[in-house]
């Protein structure tokens, strides 16, 4: 199943890129630094998410407790952030490999445009073959709009880009049937459906360093499941773990997901967000969509009904108003009338800027 799986999440908690709160593990980054690296060359596309920037920052200002007021926080993260992503750069960098700092927020997954605009950027750096290496912005976040760990922050960033699997990294050895640091009996729970309401009654509390205990990854897995994700949770204690993974062994805990991918993208536009806007297709275009699975460019479209933003759902029609379609625009309406029926070649003459040839993109489109 793992070894299958073409984009991968891998999330690293605090405890495993820390030296118990003492700053950055240099050592242990470069270790996951080589990992990802070995999977990266067998063609399968990763993303990395790190906590570490506000331990780091503790330790550069010389704090021994984590703060709990929003500001201290902040400035931990401000401060800290800087050696995390050095420290990352320079360990990818050593096995020829470009990275890049994503930082999000909440907001950037509730907002359609920021949601969009952060999924084509990740896609894009993916294609690229940069490793994106993605925190939570905690230096604006604040209590309204934090995500509030880097578990539920790696779940989103499996569902925006749509990733077969997401990794979660701990300090345990996967999903117990009962809290091992408790019960010397406890069992490891080896295959599990995300979805079961009763893997919650078996979580555990949160480290001292991290914000995320094994509720938030029970969590966080059954969120990644909404997308068709699986989700692995394993110790980052064990040798070459991401490694093994991607060849198919098995490691910690596999939680599955019952849906499938393609079926939870549909439920998710189709019934979940409302329509914003209408455009009626001409024969070509329809034929693009329904048969040869193509993207709705420009051209094919003949007619733009509604007022509604990039990133809005909009519904196809075909010539004779039946709606064949829907997705997430690339344009507004008004920029939608402006480029319609003509090709994509000329979207950047036309608006002084080309965001993308496709007015929706096919990833983005469910057919009805």
């Amino acid at each position: 199943m793992i070894e299958q799986a073409k984009t991968l999440v891998v999330k690293v908690g605090s405890s495993l890129v820390t030296n118990e709160g003492r700053g950055l593990d240099a050592a242990a980054i470069g270790r996951w630094a080589a990992q990802v690296a070995k999977i990266h060359a067998q063609g399968k596309k990763v993303v990395l998410v790190s906590s570490g920037a506000i331990a780091e920052g503790m330790q550069r200002l010389g704090w021994s407790r984590r703060p709990h007021a929003m500001h201290e926080l902040q400035a931990a993260a401000a401060v800290g952030q800087m050696g995390l992503a050095q420290c990352y750069e320079s360990s990818f960098r050593e096995h020829g490999l470009r990275t890049a700092q994503v930082l999000l927020t909440n907001a950037d997954m509730a907002d359609r445009q920021r949601y969009l605009n952060a999924r084509s950027t990740l896609r894009t750096l993916l294609g690229l073959g940069v490793i994106p290496v993605i925190n939570e912005n905690d230096t604006v976040a604040t209590d309204e709009i934090k995500l509030g760990d880097n578990d539920t922050l790696a779940a989103l960033v499996t569902n925006l880009i749509e990733a077969d699997v997401l990794v979660i990294l701990t300090d345990q050895a996967g999903l117990f049937d009962a809290d091992p640091r408790k019960h010397r009996q406890a069992k490891l729970l080896e295959q599990a459906d995300a979805a079961d309401p009763g893997l919650e009654t078996i979580a555990g509390g949160a480290g001292a360093l991290g914000r995320g205990g094994m509720l938030t990854k029970v969590l966080a897995a059954r969120r990644a499941a909404r997308s068709g994700a699986h989700t692995v949770i394993a110790s980052g204690a064990e040798t070459d773990v991401l490694v093994r993974l991607a060849r198919g062994e098995r490691i910690g805990t596999l939680l599955t997901a019952k849906t499938v991918p393609l079926a939870a993208r549909k439920q998710w536009l189709a019934d979940y967000l409302s329509v914003s806007g209408r455009v009626r297709l001409d024969a070509g275009a329809v034929k693009a969509l329904t048969r040869d699975g193509k993207s709705l460019l420009p051209i094919g479209v003949t007619e733009v009904a509604g007022e509604f933003e990039r990133g809005a759902v909009v519904a196809c029609l075909d010539p004779t108003g039946r709606e064949i379609a829907r997705g997430l625009a690339n344009y507004s309406a008004g920029e939608a009338r402006k480029i319609m029926r003509r090709p994509s070649g000329e979207i950047e003459t036309i608006l002084g800027y080309v965001d993308e040839p496709e007015l929706i993109h096919r990833d983005n489109l469910v057919l009805l």
